[in-house]
């Protein structure tokens, strides 16, 4: 693999794909000015790619979920730091610095968490996320409890328990896929806006 690969299977050309994944990759594109590589590396295998899209949307949209997108990127930077996956950890990483217009925040929650400057509440919903992805046989009644002392209800939960899981399933995926983070991640919302 080279220095320039963004995936050790082969990136298949947009043009060459089915319609409806050609049609969401450019999309993206035209919102983000750019593609990232989990969709370029994932097209490898057009009927996973169109799988694990919907169930991210499902899981990253679902109306009604009281977990803010800042807090679901929390969820993502905490677990895939722990789980060791650079490229969702760069990725959303950028996205939580969006999303909670803060620029340093995704650096604090990289790498500990428990030293971040965010709420008592945050802290009890990165504790049932890391336990449930590093050690998902010690989860119980007792986590659940405390999720419910800080205020979260049993869909909140599944929530967090979704956006955990399915960061689990990307994370091992970008690991053996050896999916790079696009360059464009690493310098967004860096600098707060004037």
């Amino acid at each position: 693999m080279s220095q320039n690969d963004i995936s050790r299977y082969p990136v298949p050309d947009v043009n060459s794909l089915p319609e409806d994944i050609r049609d969401r990759i450019l999309a993206v594109q035209d919102k983000a000015g750019f593609v990232p590589n989990v969709f370029l590396t994932l097209a490898h295998r057009p009927a996973e790619f169109r799988a694990f899209f919907e169930y991210h949307d499902a899981i990253m949209e679902r109306e009604g979920s009281t977990l803010t997108a800042a807090e679901k990127e929390m969820i993502i930077v905490a677990t895939s730091a722990a789980n060791g996956c650079q490229y969702c950890v760069v990725a959303h990483g950028a996205l939580l610095r969006i999303f909670a217009k803060d620029t340093q925040l995704a650096d604090q929650i990289a790498i500990n968490y428990l030293h971040a400057p965010i709420t008592d509440k945050q802290k009890a919903m990165l504790d049932f996320a890391m336990t449930l992805s590093r050690n998902p046989e010690l989860v119980s009644d007792a986590d659940y409890a405390d999720l419910k002392e800080h205020g979260f209800d049993d869909e909140d939960i599944l929530d967090i328990a979704g956006v955990t899981a399915f960061f689990g399933l990307s994370n091992r995926m970008a690991i053996v896929t050896a999916m790079q983070p696009n360059p464009e991640f690493y310098v967004m919302a860096r600098t707060p806006k004037a």
